[in-house]
């Protein structure tokens, strides 16, 4: 927000909305009119992002004045449309992605069964892994999705039991 104030210096209004997951996996949401009249502004711009059910997504308009009042419905129209236009052009350059809630476990084994834990995750799609060697054990830190979670714990389970 700093950034655009310096950028734009003219800028009379600088409107922003935006929706993020905290630590409870709860949506949480934000808005500000910026001193445009209550709820002219901000809330469209919400009502658009919770509309396209965007979550880690912020909005910010930045409005000049150009002489002429639009009035409350026309700054509600003016504000939902910058802000669905915006989200088109970022669906057409790919810029938003779908979120799929990924958890992160850790799993300990020895050091022997690395090429076969190695080769068992090269199958698992789209998985954050990370490795820690500890003498003759390797920690392997994996961000998966639950269902993901279930079949590597099946794994895992299996290799100590083979």
């Amino acid at each position: 927000m700093e950034e655009l104030k310096v950028e734009h210096p003219k800028g009379r209004h600088f409107v922003y909305a935006y929706r993020h997951l905290n630590e409870f996996d709860q949506v949480v949401e934000n808005q500000s009119d910026d001193g445009e009249p209550k709820g002219s502004s901000g809330p469209p711009s919400l009502s658009v992002l919770r509309g396209e059910e965007l979550i880690e997504t912020a909005a910010i308009i930045v409005r000049y004045f150009g002489g002429i009042k639009l009035g409350v419905g026309g700054l509600v129209r003016a504000y939902g449309k910058s802000v669905h236009l915006a989200l088109e052009e970022a669906k057409e350059s790919q810029l938003i992605q779908k979120y799929i809630k990924q958890v992160e476990v850790e799993y300990k084994v020895e050091i022997q069964n690395l090429g076969k834990v190695e080769h068992f995750l090269k199958g698992l799609n789209d998985l954050i892994v990370e490795k820690d060697f500890l003498g003759v054990e390797v920690v392997f830190k994996i961000k998966a999705t639950d269902s993901q979670h279930i079949e590597i714990e099946k794994f895992f389970e299996n290799l100590q039991y083979s």
